[in-house]
């Protein structure tokens, strides 16, 4: 047999999508309810169309934002806790993949992993990340999900059993939920792990504050650039007519609710319309379309009490910058 056909042999399977993924009117709706309340506000999770999913990558590259940098350095130094802790023959289920750059790191640590469920919103991303991750772990099957996880999600049987479900949530995006859709989402994930999972959600944690806004202002403007880009995907899928000129990015820490609030500001005094509809701002007018909870561990803890789960291993990074914490089933 020659080394093409021995290559061939051993290629994995091509992922098979579940395809959930909102729809344009999903999005239409959203924004119109949005921008209809008071204080008008625009989801996040439609940041992460193709060009804000290359943006995202580019603000973790930033000098500012060291958050994924710290967090792959603690899931490193971590892995054999982790893998420890988690046990073999787990079915991996990711709630906003992203670009699986920590994801190729806990299925390598794992022992036989046997399955891989990725949720994420952006199909694009979705599909190039696991089909890279597909070459580089063959024995462990693909199973995507294009959704939003912030509703319920079906989770794919794998072929082979698994012995546990491991929820895997990092980048402290949990931190972008308030406290009700917060715990909600967690008792979602101790719904989907069972009695006898586990999940490994990372947290970042509480610190200087002007150091927390400088993470979400890069002096680059590319966090600017991708906040307004969801202007550009609503122009676009939604019928609407900003002007992204008119509109600044702003990021600023509320020490009251211990988190970065990020808003879209209107420059001027204008009118826009989606679908149709008009909708009058005012000059300095905030929508507001992100927040960033920066946590205690007593703040953290009490939310996993309240989905039904608790602590059973914490890891920080060095000077407590940034947190991993393995939850199982209260």
């Amino acid at each position: 047999m020659n080394s093409l056909a021995r290559h061939a042999l051993h290629r994995p399977a091509p992922p098979v999508l579940l395809d959930l993924c909102p729809t344009p009117d999903d999005l239409r709706g959203d924004v119109i309810a949005g921008l209809s309340s008071d204080p008008k506000t625009l989801p996040s999770k439609y940041f992460y169309d193709a060009r804000g999913s290359q943006l995202f990558e580019e603000i973790t590259r930033q000098p500012e934002y060291d958050l994924t940098r710290t967090e792959i350095a603690l899931l490193q130094a971590s892995m054999r806790d982790i893998r420890e802790a988690v046990g073999a023959e787990a079915h991996v289920v990711e709630y906003g993949s992203g670009s699986g750059r920590k994801t190729q790191l806990l299925l390598g640590g794992l022992d036989s992993a046997v399955a891989y469920t990725p949720v994420e919103i952006s199909r694009e991303m979705l599909l190039e990340s696991t089909q890279r991750l597909a070459y580089a772990f063959p024995e462990v099957q693909m199973l995507p999900v294009c959704a939003d996880f912030t509703r319920p999600v079906p989770i794919p049987p794998p072929l082979q059993p698994a012995a546990r479900r491991l929820a895997f949530f990092p980048g402290s995006t949990l931190g972008n939920f308030d406290e009700a859709a917060s715990v909600e989402l967690l008792a979602a994930m101790r719904e989907t792990i069972g009695d006898d999972g586990r999940a490994l959600i990372g947290i970042d944690l509480l610190k200087d504050v002007a150091e927390m806004e400088a993470a979400y202002n890069d002096a680059a403007g590319v966090t600017a650039a991708f906040t307004l880009n969801l202007l550009a995907r609503i122009n676009r899928e939604a019928g609407a007519d900003f002007d992204r000129r008119r509109f600044a990015h702003r990021a600023v820490f509320s020490p009251e609710r211990s988190r970065i609030e990020t808003s879209i500001v209107s420059r001027c005094a204008q009118v826009v319309h989606v679908a149709g509809q008009a909708f009058h701002l005012d000059a300095g007018e905030p929508i507001h379309v992100e927040i960033s909870h920066k946590y205690t561990d007593a703040h953290f803890d009490a939310l996993a009490a309240a989905a039904g789960l608790r602590v059973a291993h914490r890891w920080n990074a060095p000077a407590d910058r940034f947190g991993l914490r393995l939850l199982e089933p209260a």
